[in-house]
């Protein structure tokens, strides 16, 4: 399963405004709330704040992965957006975050919900890569770009 069979160009914001950590997860979240494969938005918002809660998903890198195992959605949920300003997001590296993945999978998928955050962590991992994403004005290249990258990584 690559990223790209998961996302769409309507699950993918650019340039959104985000006033804190919490704003940005709940932006995410109402990206991917009317999403196919999206049973119960509620429930999938408790869950990604309930991981949240036990450890940031700020990865570093100025890049944020909030995600969630869970039975509020019936196949695997990403969302992607870049940020207008950078967001203090509790970082492992403690800096501000301008990139932010929302991943979401049903309860059952835990190998691969493990595989997709290693894909998105990998994906991001350089930093032409990252300013590639950052500065990037069409959602089109984005699709375009995640397509490139994903070439060299083994199918999951």
């Amino acid at each position: 399963m690559k990223l790209t069979n998961i996302i769409s160009e309507k699950y993918i914001a650019l340039g959104i405004e985000a006033k804190s950590k919490g704003d940005l997860i709940d932006k995410m979240l109402a990206l991917v709330a009317s999403h196919p494969n999206v049973a119960d938005a509620g429930k999938l918002r408790d869950d990604v704040w309930k991981r949240e809660k036990e450890m940031s998903t700020g990865i570093g890198k100025k890049v944020a992965l909030p995600h969630a195992k869970t039975n509020a959605v019936t196949a695997p949920v990403l969302a992607f957006a870049t940020l207008k300003k950078e967001v203090d997001f509790d970082s492992i590296d403690q800096e501000p975050i301008n990139l932010v993945f929302l991943l979401a999978t049903p309860e059952s998928m835990l190998t691969q919900h493990l595989k997709l955050l290693s894909r998105i962590s990998r994906l991001v991992a350089t930093e032409a890569v990252r300013e590639k994403l950052v500065s990037m004005a069409e959602i089109a290249d984005i699709i375009e770009l995640f397509q490139e990258e994903e070439k060299a990584y083994p199918e999951i």
